[in-house]
């Protein structure tokens, strides 16, 4: 009965993602509201907008271009809370649009190797787990590696998933080389003809630059197998990276996406808990791909 409990109170995955995106949509609602009942939008109820975008994660220069095309569309007009709102969602789209790219998977690889890295926490392996269990769904043959050697019952964890999920994963004992774990695992997934292989990573701190090296060695290994590998990097961010989600990019960047072919991509995945405006104020930062 209790385990029944338990369970009903945390609620399934999609519960917490959908939680998770509601928390900036909840702040910034509440503040919009409460400027408004319906007034004319003068520049102290401009100001107050922008501190209200600021104190949600936006950040100051995304919060200064959303109210200067507000006021300079609708200053001295009566405006309600909704197309205030419905102005600002619209923006934000927009925003978003250059960096809201999918995960594709190149059939032309096999397998596609995805590199999954980011700081401790912030759910790499729970979101390999997930993309294990979408790309099997999609009728493609999926192996995981478990590459986090370093944290305790981090290959366990993997395996678990794996189980669940139903796919092999490769893993060796705890402190094992993580390059050469990766390597054994792309000739095992090539030998088996694998669409994907998902990579499992230690959680590394930005600022570290010999666990970034770490990281580079991981992707000099697998080159040996496969020039173009990884084909697709994926960051995991959550909401306590925040405002320092710049300088924790820059670092995996260069160490796995910067050294990477032409055929090579670096893609953004955000787990559950991360702050929908934490990702809208990074895309206003993020280097193009041909940077």
């Amino acid at each position: 009965m209790s385990d029944v409990v338990e369970t009903e109170k945390k609620g399934g995955w999609l519960s917490r993602l959908r939680g998770g995106l509601a928390k900036s949509t909840k702040r910034v609602t509440e503040s919009i509201t409460g400027l408004f009942t319906k007034k004319k939008l003068d520049q102290a109820t401009l100001d107050e907008l922008e501190d209200a975008l600021i104190q949600a994660d936006l950040g100051v220069a995304v919060a200064a271009r959303l109210v200067e095309k507000l006021g300079r569309e609708r200053f001295g007009k009566e405006v309600t809370d909704e197309e205030v709102r419905t102005a600002f969602a619209d923006d934000i789209a927009e925003i978003l649009q250059p960096v809201a790219t999918s995960l594709v998977i190149d059939p032309a690889h096999t397998p596609h190797v995805v590199l999954v890295i980011g700081v401790n926490g912030s759910g790499k392996t729970t979101t390999i787990a997930k993309l294990a269990h979408l790309f099997k769904g999609e009728g493609r043959k999926v192996m995981l590696a478990a590459g986090d050697t370093f944290r305790a019952a981090a290959v366990e964890q993997l395996k678990v998933w794996g189980e669940r999920a139903g796919v092999p994963v490769i893993a060796k004992e705890a402190g094992a080389d993580a390059a050469g774990l990766a390597y054994e695992a792309l000739a095992t997934a090539k030998a088996e003809r694998c669409d994907v292989l998902l990579i499992d990573t230690a959680g590394r701190l930005h600022n570290k630059a010999n666990l970034m090296e770490e990281l580079a060695k991981i992707v000099r290994v697998i080159r040996k197998l496969d020039a173009s590998a990884p084909h697709s990097c994926l960051l995991v961010l959550d909401a306590s990276t925040r405002w320092s989600s710049p300088s924790s990019t820059a670092a995996p960047r260069a160490a796995c996406w910067w050294r990477s072919p032409s055929g090579s991509s670096c893609r953004w995945w955000r787990s559950a808990s991360a702050r929908a405006s934490t990702i809208c104020g990074r895309s206003r930062r993020a280097p193009s791909p041909a940077a």
